[in-house]
């Protein structure tokens, strides 16, 4: 043993002694915490499929006001280093429109993207990617709305010419494609067709989007889906 090593332990005390061994047992109390979180199975490390479904079942609970998500403090110390989305949706920004609570989940279960028309930019893109590449998310969901305002402002433009202010037109310009498309069909409700229509055309571009989601969703790793959110039931339809 090396002279400070031995001055050291000559050194140690009946009460350093204590205390480290007090040390030791509180490490040991708390080592099988640690373990369990390293090794526990992500809660997205399922199939896109049931994904959904656990969706599906949270908005029949939320339309049924049944919802079982109601403490939102719980888990949040173990979310603090990671985080593991079971879905990632485009929702419009619309106030009356919340994913996390029309779909009855909680804090880090939906990768959120927001904005209003639910339409796909590269800016939404790209978070698309991260949540797919970096977060293991098995599905992607583009949600839109009944009676969606952004959608309605877009026929107005088309329809009366109108001119928005600001940077409202990048808006009605990434939306006119899809009413231009319901269009076509000449749609009893063109409102309603339009709004079905944004959402196909933007889980269409998350679907074939290369170079990430493409690769992810031909590999079944990855599903997209559509669906639109009713204001007055609270019901999610998928489309």
């Amino acid at each position: 043993m090396c002279d400070l090593c031995s001055v050291n332990a000559t050194k140690l005390s009946r009460r350093g002694l204590l205390l480290g061994g007090a040390a030791l047992a509180g490490m040991s109390m708390t080592a099988p915490t640690v373990a369990w979180s390293q090794t526990a199975t992500p809660q997205n490390a399922i199939s896109p499929d049931a994904a959904l479904e656990r969706l599906m079942e949270g908005n029949a609970r939320y339309a049924a006001n049944t919802s079982a998500n109601n403490d939102y403090s719980a888990g949040r110390a173990a979310r603090v280093n990671a985080q593991y989305p079971i879905a990632a949706i485009l929702s419009c920004a619309d106030a009356r429109v919340a994913p996390e609570l029309a779909f009855d989940q909680g804090p880090g279960d939906l990768f959120v993207v927001r904005v209003a028309g639910n339409f796909l930019n590269d800016d939404g893109l790209a978070s698309f990617e991260y949540a797919v590449k970096y977060l293991n998310t098995p599905l992607l969901m583009v949600l839109g709305h009944s009676n969606c305002g952004a959608v309605g402002a877009t026929i107005k433009v088309i329809q009366d010419g109108v001119t928005l202010p600001g940077h409202l037109q990048d808006m009605i310009r990434d939306i006119k494609p899809a009413v231009e498309t319901a269009e076509k069909a000449k749609p009893a409700d063109l409102l309603s067709a339009s709004i079905a229509e944004n959402v196909r055309l933007a889980a269409h571009r998350l679907e074939t989007a290369s170079p990430i989601l493409s690769e992810y969703v031909s590999s079944g790793k990855v599903k997209v889906v559509g669906a639109q959110y009713d204001l007055a039931t609270g019901k999610i339809a998928l489309l």
